[in-house]
């Protein structure tokens, strides 16, 4: 396995031109923050973007936790890739990632200037102090699925011709803000994501009308409980199904949580008017 390092200090833009160096070495595997990535996918590892404290978030990209390290390096042994990319801020932080996973020594070691230019460099600091944003090397739906909590946004891109005849290509990357950035800390009220659901469910063909909702959240993930009003006569688990899925779908989707359970249990059957009253029935089940 050949190792290619790009190193450049915090905040300079090293994620975010991460996959066009990848592209241009004909890299398929990368390492950064703690996670290694295959293709557009997230392989093994935990983000030091999930780390509450900078301190926490540098131990976790050094691979000082014996089990964070022990996966990665298993992954890696199991993809065998022939080039890797290991993206670090200094050369002593990649001798002590070396170190940890037993990298051999690197091939290429490409400096932040090589590929930023120096206004480019002095954008992605001025973003960094000032909004807090970090890039992780995937797509969106990938950060989502492994980050929940995490405010995320995708960003859109096309890999630069590299003069070896590769066609033009593109991509996708996300734009975060981790939890020990002040700017990047995710709390929604339970009022909120209760406010959220009634109007997920409202709508729902067979719905009369949502009657309770409660929600527990615990480490970005929740667990949601609806009681609902069935209309008229219908067969009600296939009603319930389609509420759980909209729930689940919509919330995730809006909030950036993990729907861990959504319990959908229908309370009443709000009955047709009968002919001649003006008032539709309600029965309790």
């Amino acid at each position: 396995m050949e190792v290619y390092a790009l190193i450049g200090p915090s905040g300079t833009g090293k994620s975010h031109r991460a996959q066009a160096v990848a592209y241009a070495h004909d890299i398929d595997t990368i390492l950064d923050d703690g996670l290694l990535i295959h293709g557009s996918r997230i392989v093994a590892g935990f983000s030091a973007k999930r780390e509450p404290t900078k301190l926490q978030a540098i131990r976790r990209a050094i691979f000082t936790d014996p089990e964070h390290a022990a996966s990665v390096r298993a992954k890696l042994a199991e993809l065998n890739p022939a080039r890797l990319l290991v993206i670090t801020t200094s050369d002593r932080m990649l001798e002590r990632v070396s170190e940890r996973l037993g990298l051999p020594p690197p091939t290429r070691v490409i400096r932040i200037e090589e590929v930023a230019t120096p206004r480019q460099i002095a954008r992605a600091l001025e973003a960094r102090a000032r909004e807090g944003k970090h890039v992780i090397p995937v797509p969106t739906i990938e950060v989502k699925k492994n980050l929940p909590g995490i405010l995320v946004d995708p960003l859109h891109y096309f890999f630069p011709r590299t003069g070896r005849g590769q066609p033009l290509k593109r991509g996708e990357k996300s734009i975060v803000r981790p939890t020990f950035s002040y700017i990047g800390r995710l709390s929604i009220a339970e009022s909120a994501i209760c406010a959220l659901a009634r109007e997920l469910a409202r709508g729902t063909p067979g719905l009369a009308r949502v009657l309770k909702t409660s929600v527990v959240e615990e480490k970005h993930e929740i667990w949601v409980g609806v009681e609902v009003a069935v209309a008229g006569y219908m067969e009600i688990p296939p009603l319930l199904y389609d509420i759980q899925r909209r729930l689940k779908e919509g919330l995730e989707e809006l909030t950036g949580l993990v729907v861990r359970q959504v319990d959908v249990t229908a309370r009443a059957i709000v009955l047709p008017a009968a002919q001649g009253s003006g008032e539709a029935g309600r029965v309790r089940i």
